[in-house]
């Protein structure tokens, strides 16, 4: 587990923060499908052209073939924990192939419109947050609550990130996206799954802790401001608030 926390605290500290937050032995699944995550968003960073990164994408899907058909997965630390994660709990696989499918699409080019770039956001942060809701036990009813939780921690990883990506030459909106208005469905969806938050068990809230500034950065977005991340000190501070009143 320490290689994959080392992993997921230098590349997703927020998700780290709130992955700690879970009961000891959940956290190394909680790592495991971070890491996963990470890998397949440095994919087509980290290839010199789009069929390279397609090619590492496509290694994430056989290794995913490997786990759920039963045969022994390759060695590989992600790929392990991975392994350990779906044979302890009801973690579908068709979540996992949809995240890869999601940053296929990303590598081909920005999103065609605005409907395209919801159906990005849900198949990464939606499916990853559902993925580790189920993990800490979340099921039925609180799965759509999550989902709408996840749509708003997404986007606002996405305008938040918006700065960057266009600095390297990868803006993932389509021409004349209004990011305002996308901020403001953000809240939307934030504000529906709090409407409903007694329908997550508090057992899974560290799944939805992990997009604690979403709110935060998304009026900053809907007010046509450049987000800004809380600094790390005050991440741990009132990220332990929030944790203690179960207010996610």
């Amino acid at each position: 587990m320490d290689e994959l926390a080392d992993e997921v605290r230098r590349g997703d500290p927020d998700r780290w923060r709130a992955a700690m937050l879970a009961p000891a032995a959940a956290r190394s699944g909680l790592f495991a499908l971070y890491a996963f995550n990470l890998e397949l968003a440095r994919a087509p960073w980290v290839a010199s052209e789009p069929a390279l990164a397609a090619i590492r994408l496509a290694w994430w899907r056989e290794a995913l073939d490997e786990i759920y058909d039963g045969r022994a997965p390759r060695r590989h630390p992600v790929v392990g924990g991975l392994a350990e994660a779906v044979a302890a709990g009801d973690l579908p696989r068709r979540l996992f192939e949809g995240m890869i499918d999601a940053r296929v699409a990303e590598v081909e080019g920005p999103a065609a419109d605005v409907a395209a770039v919801e159906g990005y956001v849900d198949h990464t942060a939606g499916h990853l947050m559902e993925l580790a809701a189920r993990h800490l036990g979340a099921e039925g009813a609180a799965l759509p609550v999550v989902r709408d939780f996840a749509r708003g921690a997404g986007t606002a990883a996405l305008v938040a990130a918006l700065p960057e990506l266009r600095a390297r030459g990868r803006d993932p909106l389509p021409e004349g996206a209004d990011v305002a208005a996308l901020a403001r469905d953000g809240l939307a969806a934030i504000a529906r799954a709090r409407a409903h938050r007694g329908r997550v068990p508090a057992v899974a809230a560290p799944a939805l802790l992990a997009g604690w500034q979403a709110e935060g950065l998304l009026r900053q977005a809907a007010a046509g401001r450049s987000p800004r991340s809380a600094a790390p000190v005050v991440a741990r501070a009132a990220l332990a608030l929030r944790a203690l009143s179960g207010r996610w």
